[in-house]
């Protein structure tokens, strides 16, 4: 993977979502491995990694549990995190605007 799979919109997220530095630091790097191992899906890395975002809603297990169902099928994460559907464009933005 050549770029960034973290945007910076998404990366606001993860830091309002998980507070603690070390916390924010770890679900990115997690992230970003996840991003490598879902290449194949041929989908927008940033709704992939937002959806397990979504599903952790600032809970680091839930996230964990949103990793192991991507790594299951990435398709069932998307569906989990609301980004799914033929709307995922807007719910995404909707997401990850600014607070």
């Amino acid at each position: 993977m050549a770029e960034e799979p973290i945007s910076d919109r998404l990366r606001d997220r993860i830091r309002r979502d998980f507070p603690d530095p070390d916390a924010a630091k770890g679900i990115e790097g997690a992230l970003r491995k996840l991003a490598v191992e879902l290449e194949d899906s041929r989908q927008s890395a940033e709704r992939l990694l937002t959806a397990a975002v979504v599903i952790a809603d600032g809970d680091v297990d839930r996230f964990r549990s949103a990793v192991r169902l991507a790594r299951t099928d990435w398709r069932d994460l998307l569906m989990a995190g609301g980004l799914g559907y033929p709307d995922w464009p807007s719910v995404l933005d909707q997401e990850l605007r600014p607070r």
